[in-house]
């Protein structure tokens, strides 16, 4: 089965639905970031639920899933289970991080120190 991919905006996040026979859900939808945006909503099932935590209305978001269709009662229905979500906002974790610094010495050097100079 192939996977796809699919990027914009978390516009909503809902509540984790438990179901008698103990299978969990959590829809959410993402407003496409395309000419004509669209709202897609997609769910996690299961243990992948919890990935919802980490992230917030108005994230910028990289979600990959997977497509499902099933039918019931001569209905077809068709759900987006995401098993990845990546937080692509300016400001996420990543970009949080301090940059590398430029001018710094090589471990165990001192740039202060001048007596190794060879003049």
């Amino acid at each position: 089965m192939a996977a796809y991919e699919l990027g914009g905006t978390i516009k909503t996040i809902f509540e984790t639905m438990t179901f008698p026979s103990g299978f969990t859900k959590r829809d959410f939808v993402v407003t496409t970031n395309d000419r004509y945006p669209q709202n897609i909503k997609l769910e996690c099932v299961k243990e992948r639920t919890s990935m919802l935590d980490s992230f917030k209305e108005g994230d910028e978001v990289k979600v990959d899933f997977d497509l499902r269709g099933n039918e019931h009662n001569e209905k077809f229905f068709v759900n987006l289970q995401a098993w990845r979500i990546e937080n692509t906002s300016e400001g996420s974790q990543d970009d949080n991080l301090p940059p590398p610094p430029t001018d710094a010495a090589a471990p165990g050097e001192n740039p202060d120190d001048d007596d190794d100079l060879p003049f």
